[in-house]
């Protein structure tokens, strides 16, 4: 059977927004609340990966994923799945190297975005930043996560579905 030529075109805005997923990271994730909302409100899907049981709202679009212990299998569950067109949330820098190279956008969940441009910076740091903790030179923990860091995130995690909607990618 041909198809119908008076059938409109399909809106290929609305198709890519259909298939855009995000990914949380979501053991020490501060955002996940900020992240339901948002994705709420776009109808997109996400997946909640962790390596214990986590309680998430009752939606069909949300999708817990309990990962086997292990050092990290939440990881390349992620790293495994995310793609062009999907968007990750991680402060883990390793996790973002592997999901930037893919094509995924990723943003921490301060709203620091992680790009092809920025990663090999950002992995450098954290390289430096783990040799001075183990050779005790630091001691203390980052700053504490601030109104300011999520009202951040929120706008990075908007920005990024917007360039995503637009572009495909």
């Amino acid at each position: 059977m041909s198809p119908d030529p008076v059938a409109p075109a399909p809106n290929l805005s609305s198709w890519r927004t259909k298939l855009l997923k995000i990914f949380i990271d979501a053991d020490a994730c501060p955002v996940k609340e900020e992240i339901y909302r948002v994705a709420g409100r776009y109808g997109l899907s996400v997946l909640v990966v962790a390596n214990a049981y986590l309680r998430v709202p009752d939606d069909p679009r949300i999708e817990r994923v309990t990962v086997t212990e292990g050092l990290d299998r939440a990881d390349d569950w992620i790293a495994e799945r995310a793609e062009q067109g999907d968007v990750v949330i991680t402060a883990d820098v390793p996790l973002a190297d592997r999901c930037v190279k893919a094509g995924a956008r990723v943003i921490a969940p301060n709203g620091r975005p992680f790009t092809p441009a920025s990663i090999g910076a950002d992995l450098a740091m954290r390289n430096l930043m783990t040799s001075l903790r183990e050779a005790g030179e630091i001691k203390s923990g980052g700053r504490p996560f601030s109104k300011q860091d999520r009202s951040q995130f929120l706008q990075a995690l908007d920005t990024a579905i917007q360039a995503i909607r637009r572009t495909g990618k």
